[in-house]
């Protein structure tokens, strides 16, 4: 019966092939994005003009933001780690199932099932929020501080390295904000939270919402805080929603 049990030093094994496996997936995507620049920039460049998609949609006035380099290894370094985040962007399915695969053997079956519908969850919502921060958030962002001037004379000259400072920090941040109904539906279910406490404490989300909100845009301004908190806000209120009505009983 133990003879199927792997050692501990069998499972460290396991363990750094598992890393190794992701890890050369997310080389080989992140070299493929490099080579790809047109296109990966084609991507990430595009809600610097009118004809994005987004703004299509809205009907919005013709614009156009130029962005400048000022350094010399500027362009490529921000190539290289735009590559790089795209690579692990495009690899993560395959680093979260061998995760799992190594994780799923020291699992009940009970367990194991909460625990894929966990991860498939909590990546899909991760998606989706970037979605919604590169489609959304991030174009009117982008429009409204890139196009904003307090007068004609004075002419905004955003460089590339800035944009792509707020771009992937903010992707990655929304992406993360949006795992808020998996967690509150997570500790619903263990009891610790429910949907009444939620309501009852509303205000009080909507105050931390916006302070959370200041705190994680990489801007000072309203307007940004706004198209960020409004996200926040409506996760929150899925999230109670999804968690249930009362505590439940231990």
């Amino acid at each position: 019966m133990s003879e199927h049990t792997a050692t501990f030093w069998e499972h460290l094994d396991e363990l750094r092939w598992t890393i190794i496996r992701s890890l050369l997936v997310v080389v080989v995507f992140g070299v493929a994005a490099f080579c790809l620049k047109n296109w990966l920039f084609a991507v990430v460049l595009a809600p610097t003009s009118s004809d994005f998609i987004t703004f299509r949609l809205m009907g919005a006035a013709p614009f156009s933001i130029h962005l400048i380099n000022t350094g010399l290894t500027e362009q490529f370094m921000v190539h290289m780690r735009t590559a790089a985040y795209a690579g692990l962007l495009f690899a993560s399915p395959y680093v979260i199932y061998q995760l799992f695969r190594f994780v799923s053997p020291g699992l009940y079956q009970n367990e194991r099932r909460a625990a894929y519908w966990i991860v498939t969850a909590s990546y899909l919502m991760f998606i989706v929020g970037t979605l919604v921060c590169y489609f959304i958030i991030f174009p009117l962002t982008v429009r409204f501080l890139g196009t904003y001037q307090v007068s004609s004379e004075i002419d905004n000259m955003l460089t590339l390295q800035s944009y792509i400072d707020t771009l992937i920090p903010m992707c990655l941040v929304i992406g993360i904000i949006f795992e808020l109904p998996v967690v509150c539906s997570v500790l619903g279910r263990m009891g610790l939270i429910s949907s009444a406490v939620m309501r009852r404490y509303r205000r009080h989300a909507v105050v931390a919402i916006l302070v959370v909100a200041a705190i994680i845009t990489p801007t000072t301004d309203i307007f940004t805080l706004l198209v960020v908190s409004l996200p926040i806000w409506l996760l929150y209120e899925v999230s109670v929603w999804l968690v249930p009505q009362k505590h439940t009983q231990s």
